[in-house]
């Protein structure tokens, strides 16, 4: 039997035929996928090929085989660093949810996971949620990050998920699609989710004002299907994002803004730090690019946090 994972808690996972019925699921053995150095081997979106067991009454499957990904998205390991976990599969679109307070979204979360949703070509829209509970600075703040990224060709949009300003909007971009929900917890994503869809009835996170952080209530991603034509993937809170397997020489690809002026660099291969000539910084000086994005790149590139996941071995290999 063929099925679409909807829900995985490490060791059963929920998965989903196309007749529509929902088995609990099970791997035997050690199950790897090739290249992937994964503490989870089957992520949420994944379609797979599973048997059918009786036990008793109750009718059990076992996975097989995980069919090709179209896409997935990977995030550093938190217990084992030189370890990836894939978030989900076969993703559409991500939804990142933004707040400037209560919690903060920091722009170099914000472009950590630009590079990986650009790595692996999974389109991005940026949510400014929240935005009813915010002074006058912390609208300037919304504008100004809102320049920044619409202008490299990032769709932003603001939203409130209780006032519900641009949910409408936000529902008519997930019709026919599977759409990734993202975002530090307490950002406010399942009151939007809830606001979109109002029978799914997530929990939602209620903020600590001793740490201005989101109490987790979401331990797993999870996948849902939506009324109107489309499905949400639901994920745990996310503090932080590292990047993930990416050449040092090709970081700057993954910055559209860095990529468009590449060529007029002039040295192939610069990296944008000590090259004499380099556009990028040229670029940079005369603020036709933002600061904030280029001490981005360059803490991604020194590789903190995550310096193992860097090759920076052979130029130019994939």
């Amino acid at each position: 039997m063929v099925g679409i994972v909807y829900k995985s808690t490490g060791s059963w996972y929920k998965v989903k035929t196309d007749e529509g019925r929902f088995y609990n699921c099970r791997i035997k053995g050690k199950f790897r996928i090739k290249g992937i150095k994964s503490t989870n081997p089957i992520a949420v979106g994944d379609s797979v090929v599973f048997d059918i067991e009786k036990k008793g009454d109750e009718e059990i499957g076992v996975i097989k085989t995980i069919l090709d990904r179209d896409n997935f998205i990977v995030r550093k390991s938190v217990n084992l660093s030189k370890q990836t976990h894939v978030i989900a599969s076969n993703i559409d679109q991500v939804f990142l949810l933004i707040t400037i307070n209560n919690p903060p979204t920091f722009t170099t979360f914000i472009d950590r996971f630009l590079v990986s949703t650009r790595a692996y070509r999974i389109h991005t829209i940026l949510l400014f949620n929240k935005i009813d509970s915010y002074a006058i600075e912390e609208r300037a703040e919304v504008m100004y990050l809102k320049d920044i990224y619409e202008a490299i060709g990032y769709t932003c949009l603001e939203v409130s998920a209780t006032q519900h300003t641009n949910v409408a909007a936000v529902k008519e971009m997930m019709v026919g699609k599977t759409s990734m929900f993202v975002g530090h917890s307490g950002v406010g994503k399942s009151t939007l989710v809830n606001a979109i869809e109002p029978t799914l009835d997530l929990k939602t996170k209620e903020i600590s004002d001793q740490h201005n952080q989101g109490k987790h209530t979401t331990t797993f991603a999870e996948m849902f299907d939506l009324s109107f034509n489309g499905k949400i993937i639901d994920t745990p809170g996310i503090k932080g994002f590292g990047v993930v397997d990416i050449d040092k020489f090709e970081l700057g690809d993954y910055f559209p803004e860095f990529f468009a002026l590449k060529q007029n660099c002039k040295f192939n291969n610069c990296i944008h730090t000590k090259e004499p000539n380099c556009a990028v910084k040229e670029a940079l000086e005369e603020d036709k690019i933002s600061w904030s994005r280029y001490k981005s790149y360059l803490q991604i590139l020194e590789g903190e946090d995550d310096k193992e996941h860097f090759r920076t071995d052979v130029w130019g290999e994939e």
